[in-house]
């Protein structure tokens, strides 16, 4: 699927956002998750690995219908995969979209890719009749939650410190209407 009617800077005008699929898409995943290291780092304490890959797509919030749930890439015809996406619906309440994840490259990062990315999960939670987006945002990711706000998501709550893998993080719930 190709973004159309959104604004996106002259870099991005090939942009492709596709759904993918394990069987076809893992191997472009996992690279992915070998550039966006960084991010990985952050949340887990540890490197990428192909447990990420499977988790990725096996994911989804608690009632939430996998197949129902969104695992999308953004595609440049000269780089690839350049970032992901979860979004599932029904979660945490019915007629919610919850953002599972959404990483970019960082060699395409601040550049206006996320804030096209957010925009076409905008329109698909639209279009299953959801009344609002949420995300959670580690408490140790300052940017991250910048970017959430200034696409005018707002903390709901905030979640005791939880284990993810090898780190520990307090996570809040930000929430944006639709």
């Amino acid at each position: 699927m190709v973004i159309k009617g959104l604004f996106m800077p002259p870099a991005f005008e090939s942009v492709r956002i596709r759904p993918l699929s394990s069987r076809e898409d893992a191997p472009a995943v996992r690279e992915f998750y070998d550039r966006a290291a960084d991010y990985v780092s952050m949340e887990s304490g540890g490197a990428p690995d192909d447990r990420m890959v499977e988790d990725f797509f096996a994911a989804c919030p608690p009632g939430s219908d996998l197949a129902a749930s969104g695992k999308l890439g953004v595609f440049l015809d000269r780089d690839g995969l350049v970032a992901i996406a979860d979004m599932a619906f029904g979660y945490p309440e019915a007629g919610d979209a919850y953002i599972g994840l959404l990483l970019i490259d960082p060699a395409h990062r601040g550049k206006g890719l996320g804030q096209a990315l957010v925009e076409h999960l905008a329109a698909m939670a639209r279009t299953e009749n959801a009344g609002r987006m949420l995300v959670a945002v580690l408490d140790e990711n300052v940017r991250g939650r910048a970017f959430w706000e200034r696409e005018g998501f707002r903390l709901e709550r905030s979640f005791p410190p939880a284990a993810i893998r090898a780190k520990t993080h307090v996570r809040h719930r930000m929430q944006r209407p639709l």
